[in-house]
C-alpha cells in the first residue's frame, strides 16, 4: 500500500470520501481547502483522509475512510498514523479530529493512535446535516472532539 498526496490534476475519490461524510457539499468544501491523501493498492484507491488547516499551528484530520472491502485490515490505523506524521512534518503543534458520538470503533482507533478526548459539540450533526445519520443502530447527534500534541 502506498499513501500519497493527491495531485491537483487528479480527481477526488468521492466514493471513498462519502463513506465518512454523506454530504457531498461539505466534502467538496473541505477537500478544496485541505490536502487530500489517498492510500493506493496498485491503481485502486482503498483509503483516504484530508488534513485541513484550522488555526495557526493546528490542523484537523477529516474524512478518514477505507473501502468497505478493505476494512478490518489495519488500513485505517495506517492512515491515521500517516496523518499524524504528515502534520508533524509540516510543523503543526496540534492535530485534531472529530467523530460522531456513535462511532465506537473510530473513537477507539483515534485513542490508540495517541488522540485524547477534549470536548463534545452537542447536536453538531443535527445542525449541519439535513438528513439524520444513523450508525450502530443509533442516530448520530454529537461530535466528539479529540486532539494530539505533536511536540511530544
Amino acid at each position: 500500500m502506498d499513501i500519497r498526496q493527491l495531485g491537483s490534476e487528479e480527481q477526488l475519490p468521492m466514493e471513498l470520501l462519502l463513506l465518512a461524510d454523506p454530504s457531498e457539499r461539505l466534502v467538496e468544501d473541505y477537500a478544496r481547502r485541505g490536502i487530500c491523501y489517498v492510500a493506493w493498492d496498485g491503481q485502486a484507491p482503498i483509503g483516504v483522509y484530508v488534513l485541513l488547516p484550522t488555526r495557526p499551528d493546528t490542523v484537523e484530520l477529516v474524512n478518514v475512510a477505507v473501502a468497505d472491502a478493505m476494512q478490518g485490515k489495519g488500513i485505517g490505523k495506517q492512515l491515521v498514523l500517516h496523518a499524524v506524521e504528515q502534520a508533524r512534518d509540516m510543523g503543526y503543534a496540534t492535530i485534531e479530529v472529530g467523530t460522531g458520538n456513535t462511532s465506537i470503533g473510530q473513537l477507539g482507533l483515534y485513542q490508540k493512535c495517541g488522540f485524547r478526548m477534549v470536548s463534545i459539540d452537542r447536536d453538531f450533526f443535527l445542525r449541519h446535516y439535513e438528513e439524520p445519520i444513523y450508525e450502530n443502530g443509533m442516530q448520530v447527534l454529537d461530535m466528539v472532539r479529540l486532539s494530539q500534541d505533536l511536540h511530544k
